[in-house]
């Protein structure tokens, strides 16, 4: 089984991808059995270290660059990230950091804020465009916006922002979602279906 393809296995098997904010919950993450993360700490310096922790238990890391301090956001800091640190992926709200991470063989998560519908149309336009692995929805309180973008959308999609509870979770999810991101540590060990 390829990357990709083991990737979405683990979408559609967890529901649930944890968003690490700080090594506090980095340390709670190892504890459970969520195979999907992502990083939003660290720095040029140790993100490497944190990489290769999540990497030997088996998880499937993505890097939120742009929360990443010290790593331009150009081809030389993804054949970087490529290179040297080694993610599963990355996730973006940039389409030209995502064109340039497949092009290096990651994973890529196109980030869409949902602001207005001239923002939805045209991060539904450029998702359809350029085909990120999955299309993150934020926030992730919006179901009939899940619904919408579902149903134009040719990738999974992901959702978060703002959840908070368990509710909220399984809302988004009955909504069409595949797996929801939270960074509430007390999400981490629920189990959804």
């Amino acid at each position: 089984m390829d990357v990709h393809e083991e990737f979405l296995r683990r979408l559609h098997k967890d529901r649930l991808i944890a968003s690490i904010k700080d090594p506090k919950s980095f340390d709670y993450f190892l504890e459970t059995n969520i195979q999907l993360a992502f990083l939003l700490m660290g720095n040029i310096s140790v993100i490497k270290r944190y990489v290769d922790a999540l990497k030997r238990e088996n998880r499937f890391v993505f890097l939120h660059i742009e929360k990443i301090p010290g790593i331009s956001y150009d081809r030389e800091g993804l054949k970087f990230i490529a290179n040297f640190v080694k993610p599963t992926g990355i996730v973006s709200t940039k389409s030209s950091l995502i064109q340039l991470a497949k092009k290096e063989g990651l994973l890529t998560i196109q980030r869409l804020f949902l602001v207005d519908t001239d923002a939805v149309a045209h991060g539904l336009k450029v998702a359809n465009d350029i085909q990120p692995d999955a299309l993150e929805l934020m926030p992730g309180l919006i179901p009939e916006m899940v619904m919408k973008v579902r149903e134009e959308a040719s990738v999974p999609i992901i959702t978060g922002g703002l959840i908070r509870n368990k509710r909220q979770a399984e809302a988004a999810l009955e909504s069409g979602a595949a797996t929801i991101s939270t960074g509430s540590p007390r999400l981490w060990k629920s189990s959804f279906k």
